[in-house]
């Protein structure tokens, strides 16, 4: 057994065209904007990438999957899945990808390599909309869900500080002419 560190995907999933579909693509990006992570972690926007995730989730010990999650709570709930309780992620269902994620672990698992995984994710309160705003609801949980995804990127043995000066928001950069 060897002492290097696992090597953690924070994988944030999902379609920022259709409102809190694009709840995990917004939080890994507001953790690349807040927070320096260690070498051993990766912070990878997967959109709706499907099976084109393999090579990073084939590399990697420890999967963290950020995504809006149909547990029929009240939208802003937050949820921690495992095993089984991943279809209800909606990455790791049939939709408008080419193929859920559970299929992609799965064609991981018969090349040999399946890391562990875990899912942090939250009910959305719209995922049917066309708009790239959050609704307002999932806009005000992103704090906590970043901080439950901090803690399992931690639990996992990775580590992570606050930047003291913020990347810049999306929404403060120049517009193109």
């Amino acid at each position: 057994m060897t002492d290097s560190p696992k090597r953690i995907l924070v994988l944030g999933v999902g379609n920022i065209l259709f409102t809190d579909e694009g709840i995990g693509v917004r939080a890994v990006t507001e953790l690349e904007r807040l927070y320096d992570v260690s070498e051993n972690v990766t912070l990878m926007d997967g959109g709706t990438l499907g099976t084109r995730l393999m090579d990073p989730i084939l590399n990697c010990d420890m999967l963290i999957v950020i995504d809006a999650v149909l547990g029929d709570g009240p939208a802003g709930s937050i949820y921690r899945l495992t095993g089984e309780d991943l279809r209800k992620s909606l990455a790791f269902k049939d939709s408008m990808h080419q193929t859920d994620l559970v299929d992609t672990l799965i064609m991981c698992e018969l090349v040999g390599t399946r890391p562990d995984a875990v899912i942090i994710g939250m009910e959305p309160e719209d995922y049917h909309t066309m708009a790239l705003e959050l609704s307002p609801v999932s806009q005000e949980r992103q704090e906590a869900l970043m901080g439950f995804v901090l803690e399992e990127i931690a639990k996992a043995g990775g580590s992570f500080t606050k930047k003291a000066v913020p990347g810049p928001l999306t929404q403060e950069r120049e517009q193109c002419a």
